[in-house]
């Protein structure tokens, strides 16, 4: 694709933007009045005798060309210097559409004979015909969707073309100008001079031309642009009329016309957007390249950030005037004060909508962070630093000895219980409750919105259901999640239907532990020595397994029973079930080593399927598991010597190479009817 080519893709896009609403009518109405000159153009050439009639009046002529003229000089020097502001191709181009235009109509007036003439010339007949030719060609090439490879080449050349274009009407002005010097000063041929079919040339690049800067208008809807068309489309005609003769008849009046609708459109269309929006800063900014445009809403983009950050600063400072910013960004973009004063009151609205959004993610954030297992103070640490990004200088306090202490102000029970918030020093206090008791307060700046104050006694509300619930999580820990495994806690947590009676199939690996001995223990020390060495044994024995990520799902007596892969799955249970039962005997040898009478840990491990779930009754139940599966276990863990770790054969083959064993050949274990292999566990790699 060529640099042209992209650059057509991006300005014009591949689905046009057209407005809604009455565009059709609106295209319509534009087509006939473009139409109408060709009518009138058309009768005046078919009934020459009764309607193209001669009328030749020098100063009316001369006057009407001075003076539309003048008005193409001012409309192309606007343009030149929006070029040269917004540094862009195509203005440049218009404007020296405008100035050609205008440099040989001016030349053609002063041609008028009786002026500096005492009789017609050639000059005076083909010198605006000449102009409407060159100025064809520019609005050709300004229409293009330039890239910006050739854009940057226009530029570069912009003071040769403009010296070049001042050479070439100085020239034709001195050649048909001075009487006697040139052709063109002489008088023109019987029947007038003219250009013939170049004439139907330009008019049909004024006719591309308008077309180009209607699929612009398509994609960019403007009044200029439109404008602009109508003016390439006037001057086509104005072309295409040029070309019939002779001169004074009302046909050779009408492209006159036609040039002077073609200018003065432009210029009403200027002077009407300059009331509109009171500078002539933007006024054909809708003309320029697609690049252009995006660097202009960059900076506009730029002057509302800028102006957002300042209302920020002022606000957090307490002032009230803008004026400062106001000035600043007036002198930096060059906006009079009724722009400035829109763009100040469109930053406080969207500074207001910024304010708005940041809140309202705030307290998204609040609750996404109030989640279960988090601790009180690192929960209200993050809320703190949250609301402080979007509030500003956001406190929090807690009940201590039946008050609320926020920096020097102390509040108790009584103060909240007839008032919602307390306002007062440029802040608002909000209560912050646990179960319908006060638990802290909340101090929020006062907003500037009339939302502020219902968003701050969300925010409160919102630590407060997260204080309340941080509260109720940390007694669950320290009540049930001490009566069952961490894995069945958490998961009725998440589910509660979990509770609910029934279980699964899942393969798991069954771990049972009890200490051999115990029995003759019991009888020879008293209960309490009992209860000590059970939980010095379990204290240590329980890490491990939770470690290796098992669930404990039974204590009886000495014995315990672990899960490996229930309820929380695991890839490799049966390794991880075999490494917490050496870590267990290897923590309780310690142990046993220090007290000699001390019974010792024999551990039976199997692997299998196993009916997973809560049994017992409605009223009162348990997370446990049945199967063979872990009735082997039972059966090799009664088998094993002190001290050892005794696992079946499918546990093995799940481990390994890693599991380093003494086999004991296949036992036969009550309740079974066939043999089980079963393995000593001496170490895992």
């Amino acid at each position: 694709m060529s640099g042209a080519d992209a650059a057509a893709g991006s300005e014009l896009g591949r689905e046009p933007y057209l407005p809604p609403a009455t565009q059709p009518v609106r295209g319509l109405v534009w087509a006939i009045h473009l139409a109408v000159p060709l009518i009138g153009l058309w009768l005046l050439l078919a009934y020459p005798d009764r309607l193209n009639v001669r009328w030749e009046h020098p100063p009316s002529h001369f006057w009407l060309i001075v003076s539309v003229a003048g008005v193409n000089v001012v409309l192309g020097l606007m343009i030149s210097q929006a070029a040269a502001r917004r540094r862009d191709a195509r203005l440049f181009l218009v404007s020296l559409v405008f100035l050609s235009s205008a440099g040989f109509f001016l030349l053609h007036g002063l041609a008028t004979p009786t002026v500096i003439l005492d009789k017609g010339s050639y000059g005076f007949d083909i010198g605006q015909p000449v102009g409407l030719m060159v100025a064809a060609v520019l609005a050709l090439v300004s229409s293009l969707p330039l890239s910006d490879r050739a854009a940057a080449a226009v530029l570069a050349r912009a003071d040769l073309m403009r010296a070049g274009l001042v050479i070439v009407l100085v020239a034709w002005g001195w050649a048909s100008l001075v009487e006697g010097l040139t052709p063109l000063s002489s008088p023109p041929p019987p029947g007038g001079a003219t250009i013939g079919f170049v004439s139907w040339i330009g008019a049909a690049m004024y006719a591309v031309s308008a077309a180009l800067m209607f699929r612009i208008h398509r994609r960019r809807p403007s009044a200029m642009i439109v404008s602009l068309m109508t003016a390439y489309a006037l001057l086509g005609e104005a072309t295409a009329a040029s070309y019939f003769r002779p001169n004074w008849l009302m046909s050779w009046w009408e492209w006159h016309i036609l040039l002077t609708l073609a200018f003065v459109f432009v210029g009403y269309s200027a002077y009407i957007q300059f009331r509109r929006e009171g500078s002539s800063q933007g006024l054909f900014d809708s003309v320029a390249l697609a690049a252009t445009v995006r660097r202009i809403q960059g900076q506009y983009d730029e002057a509302l950030e800028e102006l957002v950050s300042h209302l920020r600063r002022m606000a957090e400072l307490g002032a009230v005037s803008r004026a400062p910013v106001a000035i600043r960004l007036a002198g930096k973009f060059r906006l009079n004060e009724g722009q400035a004063a829109v763009l100040d009151r469109a930053g406080q609205a969207l500074a207001a909508e910024r304010e708005l959004s940041a809140r309202l993610g705030a307290l998204v954030d609040v609750g996404r962070q109030a989640r279960v297992g988090l601790g009180e103070e690192a929960l209200l640490a993050g809320a703190l630093e949250r609301a402080r990004q979007a509030y500003g200088d956001v406190r929090i306090g807690l009940v201590s000895n039946g008050q609320v202490l926020i920096g020097a102000r102390a509040f108790g029970v009584d103060d909240f219980k007839e008032v919602e918030s307390i306002a007062g020093g440029g802040v608002v206090v909000h209560p912050l409750t646990v179960k319908g008791v006060l638990a802290g307060a909340l101090e929020v700046p006062v907003g500037t919105t009339r939302q502020d104050e219902a968003l701050a006694a969300t925010l409160a509300s919102q630590l407060s259901i997260a204080l309340e619930n941080a509260r109720l999580y940390r007694e669950l820990e320290t009540l049930f999640r001490q009566y069952m495994s961490p894995d069945v806690a958490a998961s009725l947590l998440a589910d509660p239907d979990q509770a609910a009676l029934g279980g699964s199939l899942v393969e798991l690996t069954a771990l049972f532990a009890d200490l051999k001995g115990f029995t003759s223990f019991s009888e020879r020390v008293p209960p309490g020595e009992i209860v000590e060495m059970l939980n010095r044994y379990h204290t240590v024995a329980v890490p491990c397994v939770l470690r290796n990520g098992g669930t404990i799902v039974q204590f009886v007596g000495d014995a315990l029973l672990a899960l490996f892969n229930a309820p929380a799955a695991q890839d490799r249970h049966a390794a991880q079930a075999a490494r917490a039962a050496l870590e267990m005997q290897e923590a309780a040898e310690e142990i046993a080593a220090g007290n000699p009478g001390y019974p010792r840990f024999r551990i039976g491990i199997n692997t299998g399927l196993a009916l997973v779930g809560n049994i017992g009754s409605p009223e009162l139940r348990g997370f446990n598991a049945m199967g063979d599966a872990v009735n082997v276990a039972a059966r090799l863990e009664g088998l094993a010597e002190p001290g050892t770790v005794v696992i079946g054969g499918t546990t093995r083959e799940q481990i390994g190479k890693a599991a380093k064993v003494r086999p004991l050949g296949d036992l036969n274990l009550k309740g079974k009817e066939q043999s089980v292999e079963a393995f000593v566990l001496t170490a895992l790699d």
